[in-house]
């Protein structure tokens, strides 16, 4: 995913995914990557969702921007995502961090 995520003005918040892979990267034969593209597609569902931005070299890092933090409760709250986060764990990440945070200003062209 390349495109840059068509934010409303803030404020809203940002769930700022970073995570290193197992080094093997056996995850992607463990459907990792499958689970990654259906985890945008079921995030853009549910109510409250702004857009997604990601990427990934040895570093992952994807960015969700909501509108609001009980959106993104509800969103981490999604069976289908906790199996997700449930797989992650156990099978896909060799370490991972989450960060929430208010978007209080953004600039660009």
């Amino acid at each position: 995913m390349s495109d840059i995520a068509n934010t409303p003005a803030p404020p809203y918040y940002a769930v700022i995914f970073s995570s290193h892979l197992i080094a093997d990267d056996k995850g992607y034969d463990k459907g990792y990557a499958a689970m990654a593209e259906r985890m945008v597609e079921l995030a853009a569902t549910q109510p409250g969702f702004l857009g997604i931005e990601s990427a990934r070299e040895n570093l992952g890092i994807t960015v969700s921007y909501w509108e609001s933090l009980e959106a993104i409760r509800q969103w981490k709250s999604n069976a289908e995502h906790q199996e997700a986060q449930r797989l992650g764990r156990e099978q896909w990440y060799s370490s991972f961090r989450v960060r929430v945070a208010r978007v209080e200003r953004e600039y660009g062209v």
